[in-house]
Parts: structure tokens; C-alpha cells; sequence
């Protein structure tokens, strides 16, 4: 059920949220999370609540979504709309537009929303605040979700990470490459157990979650770490073999293969966001691991 809230306040949407929770037959019971999500990209806005609704399965959470409308008006203006049962996943959805002077004030909009007891995260889908902890929005978050992915410039934004960083955040880039990760540690713990003494990571331009695998391994290997542009894959050398792990730019299984060896085959296709979503919203700590890849990215090599 969807309800439009044109020129509304914060109170009428809560109790219309009220009515429109018992009408529906859903209850406020359960939710783990709230989760804010805050974005002026209208392409992305659609995605993002689906992206959302999708994890909600796993995590149920209100999910509130908060953009600027026409933020050189005159006079403020609050217009919401609600979705409960079927169009908000396992969750309930409230979309809320800011005008005017009421434009720059996000985080007091989004305080009546916000569930008691329950922890906050805060995404934003596209471009990020600078130092994520210091924006109102992410004042009130426990946890704090960026995606390098959709700025403008990619490689910029996963880099500009480690300044602005904050124990809490993290970014989607990182959840991207999680099961390369896994495969790239199972492999080299294998025999013959020798060190990585140089490491090769190749892909688009344009993706930063390459940027920050890359740095993963240079905060790991005790040699040159390489990012390169070209065919997507990743080639650890040590001294008696080679370890590559390939896959084309729009397929969904790789290739492992080793010095030597015979080559195997593995599923790994490019994870979905709401995927990476949910696995962010597994784990609300710090995520050390991830903070000393981004500081690795500095020790990386751009050939």
C-alpha cells in the first residue's frame, strides 16, 4: 500500500504511518534496524529502496528515505510517502522530500522516524558527505554505508575514504569483493605456503572495488602491488608459481589457475547491492580490516 503526503508534517506522517500499519494488518514488531537512506539521485532513488526492501528480508527495518526537492524555495516543505506491506519488502518505507529552508535540515526531519532501542545506518547510494560521522544524518548512525561506485569519479571517492574515516564505516566497494577475497586466501593457503612477493590487480578504470582490493593486498604482501587497466583479474606471483584468478567483465564464472596446475572453475558473478547491503548489515562494528585496506591504497602502483 502507498499513500502521498503532499505538504505534510512529521507528525501527520507518523500517524498516518499508524493507520496505515493497522489497516495493512502489519505490525511494528521485530524491526532490528532503521535504516536511512539519503540520496538526490533520482535514477538511483528507486533502485536504492528496492536494494533495501531486498535486505529487509534478512534485516526487517524501517527504512527512511530522505532527498532534497526544490531546495531554493521560498517557504519549507515536507512531502512524504509511505509504503507498507507488500511495496516495502519486510520493512515499512518512508519517503520524505525536503524544500526550501527545510532543505539543509535532514538529521531533525529524520529524528521522529527513528525507532526506539533499535540501531541506526545511514547509506548514502551515491555521493558521500566527506567525514560520514560528521554529517547530521550520520551523527545518529551506528553504522555509516558509502558506495564509491556511483560518484562521479570513482577512484577519487574510494581514496577520499581513509581521510574522512571513522570506525563504522565502510563502504559497498568492499562487500563487492568479498568472495574474490575468499577464493584469492583459500588459494594461497595452500602448498607450497611461500610468501606473495608481487601482486597484479586488473580491471575497469571505473571500478573502485578493484581500487580497494588492490590496497587490501599491498597491506598484506611484502613486494609491489600493481592496478592496472585491462582484462579483470588478479595475479599473485611468489617464487615457485603464479596464482590467477580471471574472469570476463560480464560473466559469471572465473577462472583459478596456478603454475603448473590445471586451471578451475568457479562461480563468481558481480555482486547485486542488495547483496552487498545485507552483508553490511550483518555486522554493525568496526571494520578494521577494511580501514587498512584503504590505507593500503596509498602503497599501490597505477601502471
Amino acid at each position: 500500500m502507498i499513500l502521498d503526503l503532499p505538504a505534510t508534517t512529521t507528525t501527520e506522517v507518523n500517524k498516518r504511518l499508524d493507520t496505515l500499519r493497522q489497516e495493512s494488518g502489519a505490525v511494528n514488531l521485530g524491526r532490528v534496524l532503521t535504516l536511512v537512506i539519503a540520496t538526490d539521485n533520482e535514477t538511483l532513488l528507486e533502485d536504492s529502496i528496492e536494494a533495501a526492501n531486498a535486505a529487509s528480508h534478512e534485516h526487517p527495518s524501517r527504512v527512511i528515505v530522505v532527498t532534497t526537492g526544490d531546495a531554493d524555495a521560498a517557504e519549507a516543505r515536507l512531502d512524504a510517502q509511505l509504503r507498507v506491506g507488500g511495496d516495502s519488502g519486510a520493512g515499512e518505507v518512508v519517503v520524505l522530500s525536503l524544500s526550501g529552508p527545510l532543505a539543509g535540515h535532514h538529521g531533525s526531519v529524520v529524528t521522529p522516524f527513528l525507532l526506539p532501542d533499535i540501531p541506526v545506518v545511514v547509506w548514502w547510494p551515491c555521493e558521500a558527505p566527506a567525514v560520514p560521522a560528521q554529517d547530521p544524518l550520520g551523527q545518529l548512525a551506528i553504522r555509516r554505508i558509502t558506495d564509491a561506485t556511483n560518484g562521479a569519479d570513482p577512484l577519487s571517492a574510494i581514496k577520499g575514504r581513509l581521510p574522512g574515516y571513522t570506525p563504522g564505516d565502510t563502504d559497498l566497494a568492499w562487500s563487492r569483493i568479498t568472495y574474490w577475497r575468499a577464493l584469492l586466501t583459500s588459494a594461497i593457503d595452500q602448498p607450497p605456503h611461500e610468501p606473495i612477493t608481487s601482486a597484479l590487480v586488473s580491471g575497469l578504470r571505473t571500478e573502485p572495488a578493484l581500487d580497494v582490493l588492490a590496497g587490501w593486498l599491498a597491506s598484506r604482501v611484502d613486494g609491489p602491488v600493481r592496478r592496472a587497466v585491462g582484462e579483470l583479474k588478479v595475479e599473485l606471483v611468489r617464487n615457485s608459481e603464479t596464482v590467477t584468478l580471471s574472469r570476463p567483465q560480464d560473466g559469471v564464472t572465473a577462472t583459478l589457475s596456478r603454475t603448473a596446475k590445471p586451471e578451475a572453475l568457479v562461480p563468481l558473478p558481480r555482486r547485486e547491492t542488495r547483496e552487498c547491503l545485507a552483508e553490511d548489515l550483518r555486522r554493525l562494528d568496526a571494520d578494521a580490516i577494511y580501514f587498512s585496506a584503504l590505507e593500503g591504497i596509498d602503497r599501490v602502483e597505477y601502471v
